[in-house]
């Protein structure tokens, strides 16, 4: 036993590596089901550990999660399918546990780590996207339930999704930001209907979805009554360092398909193509380490505003890259594999075509907050500038004009 966890602190590197070897000593990747390896990972605490003992964690440092999934990807255990169930894992499991009863951590953690429960959000609304703040998705209170009706859109995953992050106006009366309420919804809930959104891929990887009459008990509301849009922050503060920030390799994500064409098509160079090209990498490989260094400073708390910025950068970059790449490859960038209408279960950006990759991160700079919505944030919250002027400031939400 290290000298940490025989004093009763958090363990250290040396513990970690310990309990990773007693766990797939226990159960060997390559005789135990994959369900079942990851829920004794949980039960071990090794599934993220700086979360709380019997929460999956062992309240060890964030950082030293890296210790733990490099003896288990050398032992070749299984791993969660992030890319899945990123929602509920960036967005959906810091709020529980920021917000959550322990009957809620208890509850939803387990299965959400492990990937049985597919999680969705419900915050942007047709009439409220860039000004979330604005939504008109109403839950009224009858005893122990709140009864909620109204109409979400832009949903990745709602197909897919058995429970939901939702938000919503419990109080009109009071300024739009005083009146929302934040609740888990059950998405197979009758009154629940997911409609497909097609989109320029030929896809349909968002929806909309419907809210009528839908139950939710008052035991699935997360924070207090009519403080949902401090809840939401949470929320919408790891989103943000979940798209911009995930961690990568060197050449990783949308500037290793063009480094890789680039190398092995020397027809298709030219000079302006090269500078262009060392520019992005350079850019790309800022944006990782940043991303890196983000990690590391969340070691201190929750993430701040500075992820706004990241996945602002993460959008303008995605996007330049993708249309160097389409330029390099000339008529071939042209080209599309495939217009099917299909529910996909993630994005791929890296295992499709330019074309897919070109026409994809259109979307990056809407989704997780709007490129001109973060600006203001890294704005008015990184670099102190005065804020715009608002006029809804102390106007109640039923008076606000629509």
């Amino acid at each position: 036993m290290t000298d940490a966890a025989h004093r009763g602190g958090a363990p250290d590197a040396t513990e970690l590596r310990r309990r990773t070897k007693e766990l797939l000593a226990a159960h060997p990747p390559l005789e135990t089901g994959r369900t079942a390896f990851l829920e004794a990972r949980f039960d071990a605490g090794l599934a993220w550990v700086h979360y709380p003992e019997g929460l999956g964690g062992l309240g060890a440092p964030r950082t030293l999660q890296a210790v733990v999934d490099a003896e288990l990807e050398a032992a070749g255990a299984p791993d969660n399918d992030p890319r899945r169930i990123g929602i509920g894992l960036g967005m959906a499991a810091p709020t529980i546990l920021g917000f959550g009863t322990q009957e809620q951590k208890a509850r939803f953690l387990r299965p959400l780590w492990v990937g049985e429960e597919v999680w969705c959000q419900l915050f942007s609304e047709p009439g409220a996207g860039s000004d979330l703040a604005a939504l008109g998705t109403r839950a009224v209170r009858e005893g122990d339930d709140w009864v909620v009706d109204g109409q979400k859109v832009w949903t990745s995953s709602a197909h897919l999704a058995r429970w939901a992050i939702l938000i919503a106006r419990t109080d009109p009366d009071v300024p739009k930001h005083r009146g929302i309420t934040y609740f888990v919804c059950d998405m197979t809930d009758p009154g629940v209907e997911v409609r497909p959104l097609r989109q320029i891929t030929g896809e349909a990887e968002f929806n909309e979805v419907f809210l009528t009459g839908v139950r939710i008990p008052d035991s699935h509301r997360l924070g207090e009554i009519g403080d949902g849009w401090r809840v939401a922050q949470t929320t919408l503060m790891n989103e943000r360092v979940s798209i911009g920030g995930m961690r990568i390799p060197r050449e990783g994500g949308m500037i290793g398909p063009v480094a890789k064409t680039w190398r092995e098509r020397p027809e298709l160079r030219t000079h302006d193509l090269h500078q262009r090209l060392l520019k992005l990498w350079v850019e790309a490989e800022v944006g990782r380490l940043t991303g890196e260094r983000l990690r590391q400073q969340l070691v201190a708390g929750q993430p701040g505003p500075e992820g706004s910025g990241l996945k602002l950068g993460f959008a303008r970059l995605n996007q330049e890259i993708s249309g160097l790449e389409v330029e390099l490859l000339g008529e071939e960038g042209l080209l599309y594999e495939d217009w099917t209408m299909r529910r996909p279960e993630l994005v791929d950006f890296t295992g499709r075509d330019a074309g897919y990759r070109y026409l994809r991160s259109k979307g990056n700079s809407i989704e997780g907050g709007t490129s001109e919505v973060l600006l203001n944030i890294v704005a008015e919250r990184v670099l102190g500038l005065p804020s715009e002027p608002r006029t809804d400031k102390d106007v109640a939400w039923k008076d606000l004009a629509r």
